[in-house]
């Protein structure tokens, strides 16, 4: 069977509590099940999902178990040929949206 492979555009609309996606060393995850779980909350979830996390997720110092967690949620990898795309989050377009007077 032959590994998926996602856009950076697929993973960025994967990007709210009910269906977020993560990228983490070029494989794609889909996290939205684990945000209850996760030891630091869903928030940081939420900030880094839909997108490349490998950094953050690096830096923080997982351990070996929370890394043998993520394939649980493997859904396939990046395409290597495709670009980063900016995240526009469903929150982040309701407060961009038109103020009210």
């Amino acid at each position: 069977m032959s590994t998926k492979l996602f856009t950076y555009e697929e993973v960025s609309q994967h990007n709210n509590r009910k269906d977020l996606w993560m990228i983490i060393d070029g494989k794609v995850y889909d996290i939205t099940k684990f945000q209850d779980e996760h030891p630091g909350g869903d928030e940081v979830l939420l900030d880094e999902g839909a997108k490349d996390a490998t950094i953050a997720f690096n830096d923080v110092g997982h351990t070996s178990d929370a890394v043998e967690l993520l394939v649980k949620y493997y859904v396939g990898d990046i395409d290597p040929t495709s670009k980063p795309v900016k995240v526009v989050r469903e929150d982040d377009a309701i407060n961009g949206g038109p103020k009210g007077k």
